[in-house]
């Protein structure tokens, strides 16, 4: 080898180290939501590095905020701020919560949400009055404009989330919307409401299943590896679940001790984080887990906080 292609060949070393050591120093950001003052019903959006560091306030609004996604370098979170108490409408902000804007004049119901065309789309669970609640939109993020996707006032359609493609939509449905014995259930269809599926089915001798709480979660989708993720409240515990999109497959994904609750999947799919709640103390803190390793990280613990929920990562 010449001494110019050992110099080329060296500079490439570098070249790849630098780089290496920047993705490296490049933590992942997870947004979460904290209940900041019970009594003025103040809940803050705040951000966290993966490590435990960083952990900063973002919004500083006394109002309900709540984030339920992300994407590319901006939180999208539910906020009745200049509304009444507790009527939601979609605001969008930079990822330190800079540069605050409404997206949509739709009302909102406490749900989470999913985008497609690289943000451009959002299907979320809207309202239209008293009587004509829980059914899905999709909103063109630029504009606010929106379109009604479900027309059944009689049922509750909530957590859309679009599949990777754009082309699928995963929903937590229940046909009557007032039956509290009626277990809710994952569903999928196409895009535009056609073609729907029942994904999930509850295990009907589950003595979990005539208590309250979550029979199925929010859908999660990890399109690395192909499958669904939900919480659900089975076998004594709350853990996460999954299930592919065809329905044909569906398994307790974690194996863990602690409950596992509202939850987010990396972009890389590798890294699951949840809200894990100490039935003890109360407490909910924010846990990071490998799915492949099976490691099991507290990232919240340090925080003196004691509502630390549904954590997202955020997508620079």
């Amino acid at each position: 080898m010449s001494l110019r292609s050992i110099k080329i060949a060296a500079m490439f070393v570098l070249l790849a180290f630098a780089l290496g050591q920047q993705i490296y120093a490049q933590k992942q950001k997870i947004a979460f939501n904290v209940l900041e003052d019970q009594k003025a019903d103040d809940y803050e959006i705040y951000t966290i590095d993966e490590d435990g560091s960083a952990m900063a306030n973002i919004t500083r609004n006394k109002d309900v905020a709540w984030i339920y996604y992300t994407i590319p370098g901006k939180l999208l979170f539910i906020s009745d701020r200049n509304a009444c108490k507790r009527c939601y409408f979609l605001y969008e902000s930079d990822i330190d919560g800079a540069n605050i804007r409404r997206v949509s004049n739709l009302q909102l119901e406490d749900s989470w949400m999913g985008s497609r065309n690289k943000g451009k789309e959002l299907v979320v669970t809207g309202r239209l009055g008293p009587a004509d609640r829980y059914q899905l939109f999709i909103i063109d993020r630029a504009t606010g404009r929106f379109r009604r996707l479900t027309n059944e006032p009689a049922s509750a359609f909530r957590d859309p989330l679009f599949s990777p493609d754009g082309k699928k939509i995963v929903y937590v449905f229940k046909k009557n919307r007032t039956d509290r014995n009626e277990i809710e259930e994952l569903y999928i269809m196409d895009a535009d409401g056609t073609n729907r599926k029942k994904l999930t089915t509850y295990p009907a001798d589950d003595p979990l299943g005539k208590t309250p709480g979550y029979k199925v979660g929010p859908p999660r989708w990890n399109s690395k590896y192909g499958f669904i993720t939900y919480q659900s409240n089975q076998a004594g515990k709350q853990s996460i679940y999954a299930v592919t999109p065809n329905g044909k497959r569906q398994w307790k994904l974690t194996k863990l001790e602690i409950d596992e609750g509202w939850h987010d999947w990396s972009p890389d799919g590798e890294w699951l984080t949840f809200d894990s709640r100490d039935e003890k103390t109360g407490r909910y803190d924010l846990m990071l887990y490998n799915y492949r390793r099976a490691s099991l990280t507290n990232i919240t613990k340090a925080s003196e906080r004691k509502y630390h929920q549904a954590p997202v990562f955020v997508r620079p």
